[in-house]
């Protein structure tokens, strides 16, 4: 299955879902290291005191061609993918990518951590609470097709 991972950059544990979900063979974006090369997109690429900004800095740097080419690794990797496994804690980018595509009919699953519950979740077809829960959903989700 090609699935997308949505998670943050402080998120320890998103190295270790990408590594499981391709060990079982799926097809997996990982957004620390698209197939483009690099690292993936940083803010500080643009400006190392991006931290500061202004929100009318903020809007123009939207603009900058690193963050067009962020932006479009990103998104064609949402477009391709069936399957998203948001990985909590995560911030407002995963967020943005989990109701995407739970509002573009692609297949969700939430692996949940400790932190403050959000009802909106409810949103996601399936949450876990355990690796071993994301990948029996996936081997399910596969056999139906």
């Amino acid at each position: 299955m090609k699935i997308y991972v949505a998670s943050s950059w402080r998120n320890d544990h998103q190295p270790d879902v990408i590594v499981g979900l391709r060990e079982v063979g799926h097809e997996v974006y990982d957004f620390r290291n698209p197939p483009s090369g690099g690292n993936g997109f940083h803010w500080s690429e643009i400006d190392p005191n991006w931290k500061t900004w202004t929100t009318e800095q903020y809007r123009e740097c939207l603009n900058h061609p690193l963050a067009a080419q962020g932006f479009s690794s990103d998104f064609a990797a949402m477009q391709w993918a069936e399957a998203f496994v948001g990985v909590m804690p995560f911030g407002r980018s995963a967020s943005f990518e989990m109701g995407w595509a739970a509002g573009n009919d692609k297949r969700t699953i939430l692996l949940l951590s400790d932190g403050e519950p959000e009802l909106m979740v409810k949103l996601f077809d399936f949450i876990c609470t355990g690796m071993g829960e994301v990948l029996l959903k996936l081997q399910e989700w596969e056999d139906d097709q």
